[in-house]
This record gives C-alpha cells, sequence and structure tokens, in this order.
C-alpha cells in the first residue's frame, strides 16, 4: 500500500525576485493511480509561476491533509563549515530565521544579486566558500551551494528557496516533516518535504516534448511516484549514512534517493567482501557505473543503462569502434568500463539483456 496519495516534483529557479512569473519554475503532480501531470499556476496575466505563489500553494494544498511528498531541488541548508564560520547554533529552524534576516529574498522586489552586491539585506555577514560542500554534494558531484555565477549553478535557487522553505514550516508548523531534519523517519501521517536532484533520475523518465525545466519537475514526481509504488521508499527515507553523518546531515540536509554509501577504501590486492580476488574490468567499472535505488546500473550520469548499451553492442557483432559511433555521448572509457561491469556480472545480467528493451528507455 502507498505510504503517500500524492507526489510533487518543483524545479525551482532563483532568477529575479519572489513576485516575478518565471519559466524556471515548473509544478508536477501525481498520485498512486495517476502519472505525473504540470500544475498551472493560478489565473492571472502571468504565463508561469512566482515563487511566492509556489509556497502560498504548497501552504494550501499541505494543509488539507491529502498526505503529499514534495520534491523541491535545490539546498535546504548550507555545509557545516558555515555554521562553524559564524558560530550557529547546530539547528535548522534557527538557521532559517538567522539565514532570512540576513538573506531575505522571500520579500518583493529582492533579486538574490541584491543582497549579494550589498544595497539590500545584510548578505555579506552571512557569506560563503564555493569549495565548501555538503556531504550530501560531495556525494552527487555536485557544485556547492556557494557556487554562484556558473551553468548548472544552484546558488541562486537555494539562496532564493530558503526563505520560502522557513515560510512553509511557520505556515504549517506539525502538519508538514521536512526531511530530515525534522527526523529521518517522517512516519506515516504527515506530508513530507524534500531535498531533490533531478540528475539522478537522468534518462529513466524523459518524455517527448517536455522543457529541461518541465523534464526535472516531471522526473521528480515520477520517481517518488514509483519509489512508493515500489515500496522502497522506506530505505530512502533511511539512506544508510554513519552515525556521524546522519548527525552531520540532520544540519546539512539530504538528497532525497541518494541511498549509496561511499565505497570503503580498497586494499592493494582490491578483495572483495568475502576476501575474493576483484578483477581489474571490476575496479574500473566501479568508476563509471552507478546502481540507482531499483537496481538498474547506469553509466555515470549519461542516461544510458548497462543493458541496453551491452545489448546495442551485441547487436553491432560486439565491434566497440562501432558501438562508439553510435554512442558519441559516451567515452570509450566509459564504453570499456561498462563493458567490464557486464563480464563480471554476466549471470545477472544476461537474462535480461536477452529480453527485450525496457518500454522506458529511448535512444536519442
Amino acid at each position: 500500500m502507498p505510504l503517500f496519495e500524492r507526489y510533487v516534483g518543483i524545479d525551482y529557479s532563483g532568477a529575479t525576485t519572489s513576485t516575478d512569473s518565471l519559466k524556471g519554475l515548473r509544478v508536477f503532480a501525481s498520485t498512486p493511480f495517476a502519472p505525473p501531470r504540470e500544475v498551472q499556476p493560478p489565473p492571472s496575466p502571468r504565463r508561469y509561476w512566482t515563487r511566492r505563489e509556489i509556497a502560498e500553494w504548497l501552504a494550501r494544498e499541505l494543509a488539507s491533509g491529502v498526505r503529499t511528498l514534495v520534491g523541491i531541488d535545490h539546498g535546504f541548508s548550507f555545509p557545516i563549515k558555515y555554521f562553524e564560520k559564524y558560530q550557529l547554533a547546530l539547528d535548522w529552524p534557527a538557521f532559517l530565521d538567522d539565514f532570512q534576516r540576513h538573506w531575505p529574498t522571500d520579500e518583493d522586489n529582492l533579486y538574490v544579486d541584491f543582497i549579494r552586491d550589498g544595497p539590500h539585506g545584510n548578505g555579506k555577514a552571512r557569506t560563503g566558500n564555493s569549495k565548501w560542500r555538503r556531504i550530501t554534494e560531495v556525494r552527487t558531484g555536485g557544485k556547492s551551494v556557494f557556487h554562484f555565477d556558473c551553468q548548472g549553478s544552484v546558488a541562486k535557487s537555494t539562496h532564493a528557496g530558503i526563505p520560502w522553505l522557513r515560510y512553509l514550516r511557520n505556515q504549517l508548523g506539525a502538519k508538514a516533516h521536512f526531511w530530515p531534519f525534522d527526523g529521518w523517519d517522517p512516519g506515516d501521517t504527515k506530508s513530507v518535504i524534500a531535498e531533490v536532484y533531478p540528475r539522478l533520475w537522468k534518462g529513466l523518465f524523459d518524455v517527448p516534448g517536455l522543457t529541461p525545466d518541465q523534464q526535472d519537475a516531471y522526473s521528480a514526481a515520477a520517481w517518488m511516484r514509483r519509489e512508493d509504488q515500489a515500496g522502497s521508499l522506506p530505505q530512502c527515507f533511511s539512506p544508510g549514512l554513519s552515525e556521524e553523518e546522519e548527525k552531520v546531515a540532520r544540519i546539512e540536509g539530504w538528497i532525497l534517493g541518494l541511498n549509496d554509501a561511499p565505497p570503503e577504501p580498497k586494499r592493494q590486492t582490491r578483495e572483495g567482501k568475502q576476501g575474493e580476488q576483484r578483477s581489474e574490468e571490476t575496479h574500473r567499472a566501479e568508476c563509471h557505473v552507478r546502481r540507482d535505488s531499483a537496481g538498474v546500473a547506469w553509466i555515470d550520469d549519461a542516461g544510458v543503462p548497462v543493458v541496453e548499451m551491452v545489448r546495442l553492442w551485441k547487436a553491432v557483432g560486439e565491434n566497440v569502434t562501432a558501438l562508439e559511433s553510435l554512442l558519441p555521448r559516451l567515452s570509450l572509457g566509459q564504453i570499456h568500463a561498462a563493458l567490464g561491469y557486464y563480464f563480471d556480472h554476466r549471470d545477472e545480467l544476461d537474462p535480461e539483456i536477452g529480453g527485450t528493451v525496457r518500454s522506458r528507455w529511448r535512444w536519442r
């Protein structure tokens, strides 16, 4: 039985002000019985959502009693070094209040850059270093929440979005569980608001015709729905961190769906867990192959499943050169790593490779 009645994925933009209509603000919602559909903003002359409208809409929806899992793709907190630098209490609600006092990006007519440059707020008293990253960012290879002015930056959306988390917390009170700050186990009664990173599911839920912003919001809602249907959300809410990492992540936050612990340091003999000798192919494959929460092996973040690459490799007569020309998005190193992974997991993968291509996969 599903844990939630609804799943909401939000692609978040930190551009301009909280009352500006932004193409980069997209909302998709689904239920256990229906796939994600885009939620349109309230009727107005504006075409797209504003950040204020999204916060107010979420507050109304979550107060209605329909148990909802919400995934928002911006950082919910800052690295522990930020707390240490400013001698802040290791308390997330107190952090929200302190941040909003210095970065009031929820106020009308304020850009993130207005505060960065100094005319408004007091952002200079609460700055960070782009080299600081949260544990969850290190694990995903994501950029720092202080890494501004670069392609794919999450810094602006994080600085623009955190005050609205404070707004939602104040509006909803005990009706919402902010994961993992309110605890790793959200229970079975409250709606849950969590940070997501749609890049983790790149290629899994592609829908022709969607813009990148729409696709990210769609993927978040689709992934949450799929995990709930599979009964996997309890594992997602308990990502297998060490006791010390859990303490830090209760302050820094954690990305929902990032479950795998970092690999343990390898001994020079490269022995496996039971002491067996590990092959060089396995060692190389671990550099480019990851498994998602459903157990599917993917090649980095290229959106290519290992089984589909191997199936195509077999179709071209096991010719790597021909395969490389057909998959220009993959490097030769990624191809060989995936083949190495395949050779070490043939008993597991051959039955699947002999079947039909997954309906969710589309070659590009």
